[in-house]
């Protein structure tokens, strides 16, 4: 996210927060999540899966993850965009905490352009287990 974010430089993403938001509700959005492109994949014909995209309240596409350089890393990350009475439960329901981070990606970013970046000063990442 900082990668998209210029590590708030760009205009308008100046601040960054981190939300931490319930299981269950991060688990709602996944389970009702629709991919924003059709695949041939899936076990739906091409207008089940438009007919179910229209009506959902959850799009999912995968992005090209990158590392802390901005570089490509071969691996996809998830992108997730909720609307209606999502949107509400997400804020109203889920939401346990908002943090402002931007001291700390700010610390980040210029540490990776001085060259005394150290991979400690990343959160620890967890496999999601659905």
């Amino acid at each position: 996210m900082m990668y998209r974010s210029g590590w708030a430089t760009k205009q308008g993403q100046e601040r960054i927060l981190a939300i931490d938001l319930k299981r269950e509700g991060f688990d709602e959005i996944v389970r009702n999540s629709v991919f924003s492109s059709f695949r041939k994949v899936s076990d739906l014909s091409k207008e089940e899966w438009k007919e179910k995209l229209e009506n959902s309240e959850v799009r999912c596409q995968w992005d090209p993850d990158r590392d802390i350089y901005g570089n490509p890393i071969g691996r996809r990350a998830i992108q997730l965009g909720i609307k209606g009475e999502t949107v509400k439960k997400y804020i109203n329901d889920w939401t346990v905490n908002i943090t402002d981070i931007t001291d700390k990606v700010i610390e980040m970013r210029n540490s990776i352009q001085n060259g005394t970046f150290s991979e400690f000063m990343l959160p620890k990442e967890k496999k999601y287990i659905v």
